[in-house]
């Protein structure tokens, strides 16, 4: 998250990044290792990338702008030597788009050189990052990963060991945190005491590997151990893995990012013991029961919308079809940083198959709408490729609310379903009918079972919010203490524009 100064709380930055660390290994293995975990992260952050490796307390590093393939080769890989590893891929939105504010960030003080990997924002960044400053601390980037790095280089001052002085930094930050701390001897995991991230750890022969998601174990060839629990710190260091668990793993509240499942984590991932393929599976048959239409195919727009998609049809009994076809070498629209940029790339990225649609009634499942960029166009792209009805179907609820844990759920005049009624959207995109997963089935979508952060659809918010950051999320002038206009309605849906 950027927390430069107070312009941030009015840009809105957010962010989503992806983590990989290796402890143990050859001189040239973590390094490689790093990077093919970034690669299935790809998904999770396309901006920038870096690997740093630590050869027997040297900490040396490499990070720039652009995919994974194209900031590293070999040449590259083969200077990047140790024993130990952490890697990042991140993204940003419009103003923290430069190569300072990548990670993983090396930092040099008084007990050697740390460095830190992190996913997700701090909700109390912008006080914590005031109080370093007043105590003299001078920051180089406007991320607050910085921030989390201060502190625990502070607390090691004082603390008995690395572990010990990220436990007493967890005490003093709040919000979602999935963070990989690389010290000369240790290689340490830790996670938020709500569990926003995700974050997992699993075994390469005598390494420990730890990563956002199971799909960088495998592609590593790492088997996975099990997930990081959230409030627990895990070490791993000459004498083994051990974990802590932090007091405020006790107290604080289950969280798990409900859109996680929904969008982010890449089909092939379990997290936390829920598989993504089948809970957007699930989201689809629950579309199916909660708004049936007659149609003549399913379709799904790539990537999520199609295990989405699999599951109406298998729900429904109507055939599904390749209907869209997605060149892989586009970026995803929703973690563009800016506008401009993501309504180019629609354009670029996907393309009808029109020998299928042809006078075809057309189901199409998809992940979301946000600000409604994306599905207008959809819609007009199938029209135009001959489809005779297009039908809307949306794998999770409305947002309404934005997001302060690490989505790039924007400022709420920019959310369309703030602005505007399920019809009126489905009136504005040009679909024959629209109809939204119900906030209600949300748990049924991750197989029942409780735990998860569903405030970008509910307004119900785990943790504390400062009123900067809520002021700041509020442009458009909804009062954010006050329930939405009666007008608005929960995960409705548009079933034909004439019934309304």
């Amino acid at each position: 998250m950027d927390i430069g100064s107070q312009e941030f709380f009015s840009e809105e930055l957010h962010e989503e990044c992806g983590v990989f660390g290796i402890y143990g290994g050859d001189t040239s293995a973590p390094a490689y290792a790093c990077y093919n975990g970034l690669l299935a992260l790809q998904h999770r952050g396309q901006e920038s990338c870096g690997i740093a490796v630590n050869d027997r307390g040297v900490v040396s590093g490499y990070k720039n702008m652009g995919l994974v393939s194209e900031v590293f080769n070999n040449e590259i890989l083969d200077s990047l030597k140790g024993q130990m590893a952490i890697a990042h891929v991140r993204y940003s939105t419009a103003g923290g788009s430069v190569r300072e504010n990548s990670q993983p960030l090396v930092m040099r003080y008084v007990k050697g050189t740390l460095a830190i990997a992190h996913n997700g924002n701090l909700t109390n960044a912008y006080e914590v990052r005031k109080e370093l400053e007043r105590r003299g601390a001078i920051f180089q980037t406007t991320i607050d990963s910085e921030a989390i790095a201060y502190l625990v280089a502070r607390e090691r001052i004082k603390a008995a060991s690395v572990e010990e002085a990220v436990e007493k930094t967890m005490a003093q930050i709040e919000g979602a945190y999935s963070l990989l701390v690389m010290s000369p001897k240790k290689l340490i995991a830790a996670r938020d005491p709500n569990g926003f991230r995700p974050l997992c750890m699993g075994r390469l022969g005598d390494s420990i590997v730890f990563a956002s998601e199971t799909c960088a174990l495998a592609a590593c060839g790492a088997d996975f151990v099990r997930d990081v629990m959230p409030g627990e710190i895990v070490v791993a260091d000459e004498d083994g893995v051990h974990s802590i668990m932090t007091p405020l793993a006790q107290t604080a509240k289950r969280s798990l990012c409900v859109f996680e499942y929904i969008y982010f984590a890449r089909t092939d991932s379990v997290i936390d013991g829920i598989s993504v393929y089948e809970s957007r599976k699930e989201a689809g048959r629950i579309l199916a029961r909660e708004f049936p239409v007659d149609a003549d195919i399913v379709i799904g727009v790539p990537e999520s919308g199609i295990d989405a998609a699999i599951g109406y049809s298998e729900e429904s009994g109507i055939p599904y079809e390749k209907g869209i076809v997605k060149n892989g070498y586009i970026g995803r629209t929703f973690i563009k940083p800016t506008q401009k940029e993501r309504a180019k790339s629609v354009r670029l990225k996907l393309n009808p198959l029109g020998s299928v649609l042809k006078d075809k009634r057309v189901v199409v499942i998809d992940d979301s709408i946000v600000r409604g960029t994306t599905c207008d166009r959809i819609v007009r792209m199938l029209r135009s490729a001959g489809a005779k009805e297009v039908h809307l179907r949306i794998s999770s609820p409305p947002f309404i609310w934005p997001c302060f844990y690490g989505t790039d759920i924007p400022s709420r005049d920019e959310l369309i379903a703030v602005k505007h009624t399920i019809d009126e959207i489905c009136e504005l995109t040009g679909a024959d009918s629209l109809g939204f997963l119900p906030a209600d089935k949300l748990c049924d979508m991750v197989g029942g079972c409780s735990g998860f952060c569903d405030a970008c659809f509910s307004g119900n918010y785990p943790t504390r919010i400062p009123e900067k950051m809520l002021a700041g999320k509020e442009r458009g002038g909804v009062d954010f203490d006050k329930k939405l206009p009666e007008k608005k309605k929960d995960a409705a849906a548009c079933i034909g524009k004439d019934e309304g």
